[in-house]
């Protein structure tokens, strides 16, 4: 395959968008985390009414090394000075069988209709082209995009753009409120409490875990410290699954946080599993089913309601039967991917 720099045909010069409706268009920088906060918070009520965007984790992304807001992002700025839409281009660090660049953003219910979305996600377009025609890799390109399948504005304004539905994910909660039956691994692993000393060894199995996975790519160091060190992060409700004879090696893991101020938005206390799996090598041993149940018992005893997660729903792991089998169901919460491919 040619390089990406000879197949993808990227603008030379991107002006910012013109819209009658915004002052000024300019790049984000990291103290605009509370703005931001504030406009996802009504954004995210219509797109997702379950769970919003938190202030701690746009100030964690707005600071990340690897992210140049200078050129990867674009606020839309009203008169009064309020940011009323942005986008951010995030690229992955660490490509190994694709390039990809994932599109974020939002747009504040109020100014929805007037083609501000439209003018973003243009310029986000050809910004994320320029980003991929920057590479020398031949590997295939990928601009991506998750939307809520509620937000049918939003999916077919990607569709208009060139983006096609790729995959989907679901959203499944397992109700505390009904027993756990304990799921044992057997005598070649251990469980044991999440230990920051193996969080590298953690990221390790994640990167071995998720390689077959649809969209995955080798997570980065620094997004991984950021997940695991946050203010949501509940190490008392994840676990690592260790080789009996190997107490550096980590064969499976559970991370898990708790997003207290959604509570009231979904109507129940719930912790969130943000990421379950195994090592290949070390599949068929009961480690994930195990790892669950742990982690179930524990936010049951933590006096939380329930245990939600999202599950690619093509996942080849067989993932969403093992989910279902401990009692996971269903919300109706869908996400889709929509990509544009080179």
């Amino acid at each position: 395959m040619s390089p990406l720099r000879e197949r993808v045909e990227a603008p030379h010069r991107l002006a910012a968008p013109i819209h009658p409706d915004i002052a000024v268009w300019r790049p984000l920088v990291p103290d605009d985390a509370t703005a931001l906060a504030g406009l996802h918070s009504v954004a995210d009520a219509i797109d997702h009414p379950e769970w919003t965007v938190p202030e701690a984790e746009l100030r964690d992304r707005l600071r990340r090394e690897s992210i140049d807001l200078a050129s990867d992002s674009m606020a839309a700025v009203t008169d009064s000075g309020a940011i009323v839409a942005y986008g951010l281009n995030v690229m992955g660090p660490n490509p190994e069988t694709f390039v990809r660049v994932v599109l974020e953003g939002a747009i504040h219910p109020d100014v929805r209709g007037r083609g501000i979305g439209r003018q973003l996600l243009q310029w986000q377009r050809g910004r994320a082209q320029q980003q991929l025609a920057a590479s020398d890799l031949g590997l295939p390109g990928w601009i991506l995009i998750w939307q809520s399948t509620d937000n049918v504005t939003g999916v077919k304004l990607a569709e208009l753009l060139g983006f096609r539905p790729a995959r989907y994910s679901a959203t499944l909660a397992r109700d505390l409120a009904t027993p756990i039956a304990k799921r044992e691994t057997d005598a070649a692993v251990r469980l044991v409490p999440w230990d920051s000393a193996l969080s590298l060894a953690a990221l390790d199995a994640h990167r071995s875990a998720f390689r077959d996975h649809w969209g995955s790519q080798p997570a980065s160091e620094e997004m991984w410290n950021e997940m695991v060190t946050d203010e949501f992060y509940r190490a008392d409700l994840s676990f690592l699954a260790l080789p009996a004879d190997d107490a550096t090696t980590v064969a499976g893991y559970a991370l898990t946080s708790v997003f207290a101020h959604d509570f009231e938005r979904q109507g129940y206390s719930s912790s969130y599993v943000n990421l379950v799996g195994t090592r290949r090598e070390w599949r068929g041993h009961g480690v994930a089913a195990a790892l669950l149940a742990n982690v179930l018992t524990a936010s049951q005893q933590a006096g939380l309601e329930k245990v939600v997660l999202d599950v690619d729903v093509e996942n080849p792991t067989g993932a969403v039967g093992l989910y279902e089998s401990l009692g996971f169901q269903a919300t109706g919460g869908r996400q889709v991917a929509l990509v544009l491919s080179y």
